[in-house]
């Protein structure tokens, strides 16, 4: 008997140390993190209701007292310096929680479906070179695993891990050479990219159900989606088990690389900008919001099942602020829906960042982007942005068409005329509307001096 009651004290004493030492953190506080810099950030995490918790951070040896809620939740508001480390945070309350090797810098957030996910390891071109020469300890990855949820959730199994051929291999390689290239003009800043992908998933259960539901246009696009065998096509499945959980942590911006599984919806420029609308709400930050132009496909069904979602891609660059496209027609296939040439899409966002968000002069950053439309008698004059030094590949583009009231196309004649587009048809005498690389398949062919390439767009 008495060697039983010793037994149940010990347990009582383990099962007392177990029950008190829960400081818990979400998974992307771990040792390797970036956290952005010259900003204040958001430390958060768990631990027994009104336990004294001391939180120290290491860029400033600035000690914070606080005690979790009746809930188990506490967090904490820290400023961060410039960019630097290695760095230590140390977490202690009934237990100890250091995280070391983090560092200050630019943290990006990746997400959409399978060509944002594709890494090294899936298959890109110059593979082996690539990875072979990526030993970068400043740059930092962490991929969020793939999950879903009829719930908004609070955290998920990872951990941050530095840049090495090995990780490398494994990480999303636009967002790589995103951050490969970040760098580099930033001088060595520390980059943290953090990826959430699923290949195959529409953009719907990327959005918040509820914000769905409050939008008709949204909800009737939802609601015609074809469940399929490979990703969720709920509103809000996987925005509650993958983008939730991240939500507070202070990012500087957003890529996003997807499209092809809403081929078919005519509405795609309403949902994009409402992803973008309902990140920024949850985030309660108005964040740049860049994002990659589907590639020229030959999808089944309709010959302009693409282009619709690329022109809709297109028309949330004038509806929405602080969001920038790349146009990647010109380097990739018709024949694989995942194009190989990671890089020149990694570096043409980071262009864009370069530009827009952290103001360097990296010269032309965007291709030519239609802008307005003059009839002129017999003929059409097309005015671009970024039009300085138009030209096409070859002597002229068979990739421009043009309609009367008829609305029926036609292919037109196209000529540069001081970097305008001036088309004119045998078979539209009043031509009034006009559209260019109208076509699944359609690859760039008109250019501008910086040799980026124009988009598609139509003009009904």
């Amino acid at each position: 008997m008495k060697k039983n009651n010793v037994l149940l004290l010990f347990c009582f004493l383990l099962l007392s140390t177990v029950v008190k030492a829960n400081i818990v953190l979400p998974s992307f506080f771990s040792d390797n993190m970036v956290l952005q810099r010259n900003t204040d950030v958001k430390l958060w995490g768990w631990g027994s209701p009104f336990e004294d918790i001391v939180i120290k951070t290491g860029w400033d040896n600035k000690e914070y007292k606080l005690k979790p809620t009746r809930q188990a939740y506490w967090e904490l508001i820290v400023k961060t310096p410039g960019a630097g480390g290695p760095y230590t945070i140390n977490f202690k309350g009934y237990n100890e929680v250091v995280l070391s090797n983090v560092m200050i810098g630019e943290v990006w957030f990746c997400s959409g479906q399978s060509n944002m996910e594709w890494s090294a390891n899936m298959k890109i071109d110059n593979a082996e070179a690539e990875k072979a020469k990526a030993n970068y300890p400043n740059i930092r990855f962490f991929t969020a695993p793939k999950l879903a949820s009829p719930y908004p959730q609070m955290n998920f199994p990872g951990k941050w891990e530095v840049c090495t051929p090995e990780t490398m291999g494994n990480f999303s390689a636009v967002g790589y050479f995103f951050a490969q290239h970040l760098q580099e003009d930033l001088k060595n800043v520390p980059i943290g990219i953090i990826n959430s992908s699923w290949g195959g998933s529409p953009a719907e259960p990327w959005i918040p159900e509820a914000f769905i539901n409050e939008d008709p246009v949204l909800g009737k696009a939802a609601a015609d989606l074809t469940p399929v065998g490979w990703s969720p096509s709920e509103p809000g499945r996987i925005y509650n088990a993958m983008i939730q959980p991240f939500v507070g942590y202070r990012i500087a911006g957003v890529l996003w690389y997807q499209g092809e599984s809403n081929v078919g919806s005519h509405t795609y420029d309403k949902t994009l900008a409402g992803l973008i609308k309902s990140w920024r709400g949850v985030w309660g930050s108005e964040f740049p919001f860049y994002f990659v132009q589907i590639a020229p496909y030959n999808y089944e069904g309709s010959m302009d099942l693409g282009v619709v979602i690329r022109d809709s891609q297109r028309r949330v660059l004038n509806t929405t602020e602080n969001t920038g496209m790349v146009v990647v027609s010109d380097i990739s296939p018709t024949d694989d829906i995942h194009p190989r040439n990671k890089k020149d899409v990694g570096i043409r966002l980071a262009n864009l960042a370069l530009s827009d968000h952290y103001g360097i002069n990296k010269g032309v950053v965007n291709g030519p982007l239609y802008k307005s439309l003059k009839a002129d008698k017999n003929r059409l004059i097309v005015y671009f942005d970024n039009a300085e030094g138009l030209k096409f590949k070859g002597k002229t583009s068979a990739l421009f068409e043009v309609a009367g009231d008829d609305g029926v196309f036609h292919k037109a004649d196209a000529k540069i005329e001081k970097n305008t587009i001036v088309l004119k048809s045998k078979d539209v005498k009043k031509p009034v509307k006009a559209r260019y690389a109208w076509l699944n398949t359609a690859q760039a062919n008109l250019f501008n001096g910086a040799r980026l390439p124009a988009s598609s767009f139509t003009t009904e």
